[in-house]
């Protein structure tokens, strides 16, 4: 009994080990709405496929509290992406503009698909070409007839 109550013990004190700081109350509620509708449509550079308002990365929290400082500071949300872009380029944007720099992104996966059909339709066609049609000859016509009434046979 006692060993079950120094391991309870222990799996207690072990949790609190790797609590982290809890993330601080937004002390001016506009500013927090503000921030997280800029920082919605902005992805996280560590984690990639999450947006800057819902990561956890370290990273994310410190853009996170310098956008919160410039809002404060009265900056637009123009001049704040515009800030982000020039830092971090295109990428930190869910949806790059359209410009020369940035058509493979858009149109990329498109190419690949439409290079993927073609390349499939290229291969079928060129297989079909080689497919040679024989006939039959009478032993192995007599060796297919007695196999499906063996297989008859056995239901």
């Amino acid at each position: 009994m006692k060993i079950l109550m120094v391991f309870a013990l222990a799996l207690f004190v072990s949790g609190t080990l790797f609590a982290r700081e809890a993330a601080p109350l937004a002390s001016d509620v506009a500013v927090e709405k503000r921030m997280v509708a800029i920082t919605s449509v902005m992805r996280c550079l560590v984690c990639q496929n999450e947006s800057l308002a819902a990561s956890q990365a370290d990273l994310a929290v410190d853009l996170r509290r310098e956008i919160r400082g410039m809002i404060k500071a009265g900056k637009t949300d123009k001049e704040i992406r515009d800030f982000m872009v020039n830092r971090y380029g295109d990428f930190v944007l869910y949806r790059p503009p359209m410009m020369a720099s940035t058509y493979l992104l858009w149109f990329g996966p498109f190419l690949l698909l439409a290079f993927g059909i073609a390349g499939l339709v290229f291969y079928l066609r060129r297989r079909g070409t080689r497919i040679e049609e024989k006939d039959l000859s009478a032993a192995d016509k007599e060796r297919a007839e007695d196999l499906l009434k063996q297989q008859e046979a056995g239901r």
